[in-house]
């Protein structure tokens, strides 16, 4: 969509023509003149030129915001053009589609013409701009990963550059700073390091950065750190430099193994001789972690009204087992603190089991106040026998 005064759409126009040469057959490529058809333009939200819009089955299936020549945009019309889902008819097939990627979605259907699979295959056409999918009707296939259960997807090592990334409103400056990471970074990559990169708008992804102790930064520089499939965080402490120089230090000193690795931490506590340890990120090693111990925790946010009704039983519960020096009954705000990955925080309060010589493998509390509630009964019972 375009009018005949813009000057970036007559540099466009060459490169667009050179592209519906090349995809003739393929996808059809069509232009509009919003000066002469402003109700079109205005239909779709047009506010500025050129605008490139991508239609299928005759609907609006969003802009086109990748590089403004012909082999950029036959690239990505390729893509589009060819099916949401690629069927994969063998094992070879199925190892070749999921090998080298991040991640991929897969179906496993019995029936071709399922139902199921009917609304897989729409799903894969809506998000296809976000995933790679791909399904079977291989029976073979469809025994061999027919598990049921809940999985954890690990991804690969990442970093990410946090910055203003706008390529609707900027595109110029949202390139620039792109540019510098991925010049950095193909420099690793043609070395064979294993990293993955990207960019990211820092407001649309503030918790990320507040997870790398970003969150005070401010000005237009990118914010830069790597979380690791491990869950390990690394982050880049100085300035982001124009010439790229303090990213490639950042990167060499990472595959060097030079880095320390960022944890997420309240201060440890001067005084901690409550009958209710205070644990943070940085003296969890040294207590939860202790294989003579038998370890009970509390994971909780000050906020959490739960937490706040648990907190005098679990204290009178701390206060009971004082006298044993091998228990410990221990609390840490995950809010505050990164919380290790085999303890899986998802409400509160959370409290986990971490018995000593297995601290691999805490074991998720589910009644959080039997121990309290048997106390209380007992108490109860021995009111009764007086009263009699």
């Amino acid at each position: 969509m375009f009018t005949f005064r813009c000057g970036h759409c007559k540099r466009l126009a060459p490169e667009y023509e050179a592209a519906a040469t090349r995809l003739k057959g393929i996808v059809p490529l069509a232009k509009v003149d919003c000066t002469a058809n402003s109700n079109v333009c205005g239909k779709y939200g047009v506010s500025g030129y050129p605008t490139l819009k991508i239609f299928r089955d005759g609907e609006d299936s969003g802009g086109y915001d990748g590089h403004r020549t012909a082999d950029g945009i036959v690239s990505h019309l390729k893509k589009q053009a060819g099916p949401a889902s690629v069927e994969l008819k063998s094992e070879a097939e199925f190892e070749k589609f999921i090998g080298g990627r991040d991640a991929s979605v897969v179906g496993f259907f019995a029936d071709g013409g399922s139902v199921a699979q009917g609304e897989f295959l729409k799903a894969a056409s809506a998000l296809r701009e976000s995933y790679r999918f791909g399904h079977t009707n291989v029976e073979d296939l469809l025994k061999k990963h027919d598990d049921d259960g809940e999985y954890v997807l690990k991804g690969k090592d990442l970093l990410v550059a946090y910055y203003d990334v706008d390529y609707e409103k900027n595109p110029k400056g949202s390139n620039y700073w792109r540019n510098r990471v991925m010049k950095v970074a193909k420099s690793f990559l043609d070395q064979g390091k294993k990293l993955s990169f990207a960019v990211a708008n820092k407001n649309s992804f503030s918790h990320d950065v507040s997870e790398l102790g970003l969150d005070g930064s401010s000005g237009e520089l990118p914010l830069v750190g790597i979380r690791t499939a491990k869950g390990d965080k690394y982050v880049m402490k100085e300035e982001f430099s124009r010439d790229g120089k303090t990213l490639e230090k950042f990167l060499q000193d990472y595959f060097d193994g030079n880095l320390k690795r960022y944890l997420k931490s309240e201060p440890i506590p001067e005084n901690n001789d409550g009958p209710v340890k205070v644990i943070v990120a940085e003296n969890f090693d040294s207590i939860v972690n202790d294989e003579s111990k038998d370890v009970l925790i509390e994971f909780y946010a000050p906020w959490c009204g739960h937490c706040k009704s648990l907190e005098p039983k679990y204290k009178e519960l701390g206060e009971k087992l004082s006298g044993d020096p091998n228990i410990v009954i221990a609390k840490m705000d995950a809010t505050a603190n990164d919380v290790p990955s085999q303890y899986e925080v998802r409400g509160f309060p959370t409290i986990y089991f971490s018995p000593a010589g297995q601290k691999q493998n805490p074991k998720k509390y589910e009644a959080t106040n039997t121990v309290v509630m048997q106390e209380d009964e007992k108490k109860s019972k021995k009111k009764k026998k007086s009263e009699l």
